[in-house]
């Protein structure tokens, strides 16, 4: 994939990136980012570009780890649902066997 260039320019800091990600990727990044700085700054009040850089990016990640998280829970629960539903299905089978042979006594 070509690398794809960006220009950041947020709280008074201008920088270029590039990345291996789609133009489109990394603007919604961005994007997201900008929303998040705006949600902080209107909840907490921050002037200070630093604290609210760090703060915001703490809180990002809060939300990344809660994500990994709760992907964690769901594939537990579905590796779960998986197992049961292999066992039912083991079960299932050894009546078939057990019907069978019996059917073959007769």
């Amino acid at each position: 994939m070509k690398a794809s260039s960006l220009t950041i320019d947020v709280l008074g800091v201008s920088l270029s990136i590039s990345a291996e990600e789609d133009a489109k990727y990394l603007d919604k990044i961005l994007e997201r980012y900008r929303l998040a700085i705006l949600d902080t700054q209107q909840k907490t009040g921050l002037a200070d570009n630093h604290e609210l850089a760090i703060l915001t990016g703490f809180l990002l990640v809060e939300e990344l780890y809660k994500a990994e998280e709760q992907l964690s829970a769901w594939k537990l629960a579905e590796e779960n649902e998986f197992k049961e539903a292999e066992r039912l299905t083991q079960d299932m089978i050894s009546r078939i066997d057990d019907v069978l042979e019996k059917k073959d006594d007769y």
